[in-house]
């Protein structure tokens, strides 16, 4: 455990919120899972029970630190009363700017001025959410991965007023959960490993608008060829094709980059609301899901 951190609130109760949340528990930490409505948190608690239980019968987690987990884990609506005593918020709420802001700016008036207030966001670099705060230097992206209890990697990214103290925190934290920190010098959309896969979907996707290949044997050269675990429609699926959509959006607000924007084929499944697994249908079909 972080010496400068020992109580954690994640405010979103989300599949990223609710894993962080519960990654946190893990390592030891006082935490809170926020959400504004109650059914979400319902839905987080039972997801939760179900993914630690199955790792337990698994072997990959005791049952003791299971147990012990959901005894540092608490689940709630009142934000401001957690929050009053936290030393870490993690923001994982939606992606949207203006909302990001007032969140950003309601938590520095309520937590301790010690408190470091960080977002989760790949899309939306926390420049644009500081300056809400009265304490920019306390403010940064802690960006982990889908799914959170399984991903090793967390970006750690400053905006140019962030201290150094403020990123060498967030990277003992990171270290603390078992986490791979990497560290980022400086702010960039879509930062590291995202700018990274981009390329690949990019150039994936252009493939198959060229009709070079059909999306399935691409993924197969990905996997066979290149080792990937899952090709990159497989990947855009799994996350979802709404949240690929969205971040392409993101990222041309922010860049005015003509490049940036989503792909026909990707705008095409967005707009018929085919976003992948989560609703069963996306590039490939997921039968019951």
């Amino acid at each position: 455990m972080s010496t400068d951190i020992r109580t954690v609130v994640v405010l979103g109760a989300g599949t990223m919120g609710s894993q962080i949340a519960a990654v946190a528990a893990l390592a030891g930490y006082t935490t809170a899972l926020v959400d504004i409505r109650q059914e979400q948190l319902d839905h987080a608690r039972a997801q939760l029970r179900s993914r630690l239980d199955r790792d337990v019968e698994k072997g990959r987690r005791t049952r003791a630190d299971v147990d012990a987990a959901w005894e540092q884990l608490t689940l709630t609506t009142d934000r401001d009363a957690v929050a009053a005593s936290a030393d870490l918020v993690i923001e994982a709420a939606v992606e949207d700017l203006k909302i990001k802001r007032s969140i950003f700016a309601e938590l520095d008036r309520v937590c301790p001025p010690h408190t470091l207030l960080v977002t989760n966001s790949s899309n939306i670099v926390s420049s644009r959410v500081a300056d809400a705060t009265d304490r920019p230097e306390k403010v940064c992206n802690l960006h982990f991965f889908n799914p959170a209890l399984v991903m090793a990697c967390v970006e750690v990214v400053p905006h140019e007023t962030t201290a150094p103290e403020t990123v060498d925190a967030a990277t003992a934290f990171v270290e603390s959960l078992g986490k791979t920190p990497v560290r980022l010098k400086r702010e960039v959309p879509g930062f590291v490993a995202n700018r990274l896969l981009n390329a690949l979907r990019r150039e994936a996707v252009g493939l198959y608008e060229d009709g070079v290949a059909d999306f399935k044997d691409i993924d197969l050269a990905a996997k066979t060829a290149l080792g990937h675990p899952m090709g990159p429609f497989e990947l855009m699926d799994l996350v979802g094709i709404d949240v690929v959509y969205l971040i392409r959006l993101a990222e041309y607000e922010q860049t005015g980059d003509p490049s940036a924007l989503p792909a026909r084929s990707v705008k095409e499944k967005y707009e018929a609301g085919d976003f992948g697994r989560k609703t069963g249908r996306g590039w490939y079909e997921y039968p019951g899901a």
